[in-house]
C-alpha cells in the first residue's frame, strides 16, 4: 500500500483513487456562510448530483439558501474532468476552478479571483463524507463558506 494512503488511514481519511467514480450520485449538502467582515452567517441546504457528463461528471447543486435578508432557491454547476493526479473543476464556461488530488483522502488548492482568492480544502472522512471548505480572502470578500455532503442512498 503507498505511504500517502497508510497515512490517510492512519489519520482516519478515506484515500480516494477513483474520485469520478467515487463522488457519482446524490449527495445531501449542508452548507454554512460566514461573512467575516459583516459577522452575517447562513445556510444552504440542498442536494448535489454528480451525473456522467461525457468524459466526466456534471456538478449540480439545487436547494434553499438563507443569507441576511434573503431567503429562497439557489443553485449552481460545474463540471469534473480526470485530470493527471485526480479531478479538475471546471466552471460551466469551461474556465478552471481548482484541482483535486484526494489519493491522501484530503486535497487543496487555491483560485485566484481577482481581486480576491479562494482557497479550497476537500476532507473525505468516511466513504458517504465529503466535507469542504472555501476560504475567500482579498479586499472585496471575506468569506468561509464550510459544505458537508452525505450520500443518499
Amino acid at each position: 500500500m503507498p505511504e500517502d494512503e497508510w497515512a490517510a488511514r492512519r489519520d482516519g481519511l478515506v484515500p480516494v483513487h477513483d474520485p469520478l467514480a467515487f463522488l457519482a450520485g446524490a449527495w445531501a449538502t449542508e452548507r454554512t456562510m460566514l461573512d467575516r467582515s459583516s459577522g452575517t452567517t447562513g445556510t444552504f441546504t440542498g442536494v448535489t448530483v454528480f451525473r456522467p457528463d461525457g468524459d466526466g461528471l456534471g456538478w449540480e447543486e439545487e436547494g434553499t439558501a438563507r443569507w441576511a435578508s434573503f431567503r429562497g432557491p439557489a443553485s449552481r454547476s460545474y463540471r469534473l474532468v480526470a485530470g493527471e493526479a485526480g479531478v479538475v473543476v471546471m466552471f460551466p464556461d469551461g474556465r478552471v476552478l481548482c484541482r483535486l488530488d484526494l489519493r491522501s483522502g484530503t486535497a487543496h488548492d487555491e483560485h485566484l479571483c481577482s481581486p480576491d482568492t479562494y482557497r479550497v480544502e476537500f476532507v473525505v472522512p468516511s466513504p458517504d463524507t465529503v466535507r469542504y471548505s472555501w476560504d475567500v480572502t482579498g479586499p472585496a470578500k471575506d468569506l468561509l463558506l464550510t459544505t458537508t455532503l452525505t450520500r443518499r442512498t
